[in-house]
């Protein structure tokens, strides 16, 4: 895809202020174990999102230090001991429709657990660090299920970094991000990410693997992203490889702390893949020559080149500050993916139109560090040629019991046309804990 002219000088704009305006100072935090940190000193109202501490930590590589001992040595520089901790999440969704079959969710299903993970991370040297999402879900889940290794040097107020990644659904965008706009899934603070990030409703992120490399330009009032990427989790034969490019501006309005960024996935790329097919011996010879035994199962691999493209670009804007006494984060986001040509867009299969979503969320800390209330609307059309409309309205509550330990209540309601036997609104009850 072609960056249009209108979107250009945005870019540009953005680019400007990172590089040439004046630098802040400020402090660079670590994981909580590794400096002795708690959790709500880099996390904004209740974790995942992050604060302005938490974006300068990940900045850095998550390399420094200060609650535990270092080994130290030439060329050797690392916590005495491999931090670690488990990330889990157990939900209860309920959906209204009319037909069970249709989704299991409308008879209401305990997902124990939906997701869990065994997290490492932290100070690899005094310039390396790394980030291990282990998956605990399932037993036949990668272990290295979202990994990155950031290499960061300083030059002079900016942050060089060469970042090496790969993810089974963190997207392109994973290699380096920092806003709470759903650019990556991590970082949302609502459950229904899709319902009110038009990055996560395009597809760009949640579900889409990637694995890459991400050359990063860092400094207090902002960053500049441009990764190398294949749509394939852990090893890839993609060539070329697809480009995304990211740029952010976070400067301060008062006691506001603002984000404005763009993002832009292109290209196309070709991969080896391989598709297997079960097919069921019905009588002997009948289908398949090699059928000899009645319910035999017949196993057929075949090796393909696949050929997909990559054309979508995304805007978001946050604004994490106070109104009084109680905390108050809100989130834009718009995004567009071209239609699929001869070439399948990954974004949009869709040969009908563009698919492209606006989204708006608010949260109010009503019971600050203890209780927020948040509202998300979403305007959205999937590109199809009929029944393209795909709004929604989201209601949400969360209740953190302790700082690691969340509760989470998010009701949707979509507002457009669909079969009643899938139903037109989702419930969530989610525990989140990380410990």
């Amino acid at each position: 895809m072609k960056v249009k002219s209108i979107f250009v000088p945005p870019l540009l704009f953005l680019v400007f202020f990172i590089f040439f305006l004046p630098s802040r100072a400020n402090a660079v935090p670590a994981f909580a174990r590794q400096t002795g940190f708690a959790c709500n000193t880099c996390h904004y109202q209740h974790f995942p999102t992050l604060n302005e501490f938490g974006r300068a930590f990940k900045a850095g590589g998550y390399t420094m230090v200060g609650g535990q001992s270092l080994v130290e040595g030439d060329l050797l520089s690392l916590p005495s001991v491999l931090n670690a901790s488990v990330v889990a999440k157990i939900r209860y969704q309920k959906t209204n429709g009319s037909d069970d079959l249709a989704d299991k969710r409308n008879r209401g299903e305990l997902q124990f657990p939906d997701e869990a993970a065994l997290f490492m991370g932290g100070r690899v040297g005094e310039h390396i660090g790394f980030v291990l999402e282990a998956q605990l879900a399932e037993s036949d889940a990668p272990t290295f299920a979202n990994f990155k290794m950031p290499i960061v040097y300083d030059v002079g107020n900016t942050k060089l970094s060469l970042v090496p990644f790969t993810t089974d659904g963190g997207g392109a965008a994973y290699g380096f991000e920092l806003l709470n706009t759903g650019a990556i899934t991590m970082h949302k603070p609502l459950e229904h990410g899709a319902e009110t990030s038009a990055q996560r409703y395009l597809g760009t992120t949640d579900g889409a693997p990637a694995t890459g490399v991400a050359f990063v330009a860092y400094r207090d009032i902002g960053y500049v992203n441009f990764t190398l990427w294949s749509p394939e989790h852990e090893s890839t034969d993609a060539k070329p490889l697809l480009r995304y490019v990211r740029a952010v501006l976070t400067p301060h309005l008062g006691s506001w702390d603002l984000g404005f960024g763009a993002q832009v996935w292109d290209g196309e790329t070709k991969f080896t893949e391989d598709t297997t097919t079960m097919t069921a011996c019905i009588a002997p010879g009948v289908p398949l020559a090699a059928c000899t035994v009645v319910g035999e199962i017949i196993e057929t691999t075949v090796v393909a080149g696949t050929r997909v493209s990559a054309k979508a670009w995304a805007a978001d804007f946050q604004a994490q500050g106070a109104v009084g006494r109680f905390p108050l984060g809100v989130y834009f986001t718009y995004g567009a993916a071209d239609r699929s040509s001869a070439v399948e867009n990954l974004f949009n299969s869709s040969t009908a139109d563009n698919k492209k979503a606006f989204t708006a969320t608010g949260e109010l800390g009503v019971i600050p560090g203890r209780l927020m209330l948040a509202l998300g609307w979403r305007n959205a059309d999937n590109g199809m040629a009929t029944d393209s409309k795909e709004d929604a309205t989201t209601a949400a509550a969360m209740f953190l019991l302790t700082q690691n330990v969340q509760f989470q209540l998010n009701q949707t309601w979509y507002n457009n046309d669909i079969d009643p036997a899938w139903g037109d609104s989702l419930t969530t009850f989610m525990m989140f804990a990380a410990f």
